[in-house]
Formats: structure tokens, C-alpha cells, sequence
């Protein structure tokens, strides 16, 4: 795994050869933290504002996962070699219907409070 700080994008490679590169973005969205997820079904809390959010740190947790510590405070969900993978391989899908959940809820990729011309 490598961390490119400014593209803000983990890198993953597998034994098989394969590497993916995922945005922080797109990794705290999808954080699988109860936070993020809930309880259950119907619980998910949209998550907004996040789309320069980055990388403070990465710790693994055991041989299985890694503890992503995102630089707006973020770090209680852990993300399992396999839903790294999941992620991965299901990004577009699960990108594309993250976009439709913010545009029924009129939210924003942008950070609040800080007016798009001046990103």
C-alpha cells in the first residue's frame, strides 16, 4: 500500500499483481465505520463535504485491516482487506449511486460554509 499524498489516493496492491488507487474521497464516503453505516438497514448517515478530505495517518490493525485516519477526525471504521477489495472492484457502482444519494438529498461533495469559486 502507498499513500499519495497529493493526488490523496491509497494505493493497494494484492499478491495477484493487481493494484487499485482509491480516493480518500471515496474511502471515507464508504467508510465502513458505525458511524457512517448504522445500526442496520436505513440507519446509513449521508456523508457530505468530504471531497478534499484526506490521509493524517494509516494503521494496520492485525494481519486483516487497516484503521484509516482521515485529517477531519475520522478513524473508527476499519477497512478489511476484503472491502478494500470490494471497494475496488464495485468503485463505479458505488460511486455513481453516492452521487445520486447527494444529489436527492440537494448536499454537496463541497465542504460547507466555503463558496465553490473559492476552491
Amino acid at each position: 500500500m502507498h499513500y499519495h499524498k497529493s493526488e490523496r489516493e491509497l494505493e493497494l496492491g494484492y499478491a495477484d499483481g493487481q493494484t487499485f488507487r482509491l480516493s480518500t474521497e471515496f474511502l471515507r464516503v464508504m467508510s465502513p465505520s458505525a458511524e457512517v453505516r448504522g445500526h442496520g438497514v436505513g440507519q446509513e448517515t449521508l456523508q457530505v463535504g468530504m471531497r478534499h478530505v484526506g490521509l493524517a495517518n494509516i494503521t494496520q490493525s492485525g494481519r486483516y485491516a487497516l484503521k484509516l485516519h482521515f485529517d477531519d477526525g475520522h478513524d473508527s471504521g476499519l477497512y478489511t482487506w476484503e472491502y478494500l477489495w470490494e471497494l475496488a472492484n464495485r468503485r463505479d457502482a458505488m460511486w455513481a449511486y453516492y452521487l445520486r444519494q447527494l444529489e436527492e438529498a440537494g448536499a454537496s461533495r463541497e465542504p460547507l460554509g466555503i463558496p465553490l469559486n473559492q476552491l
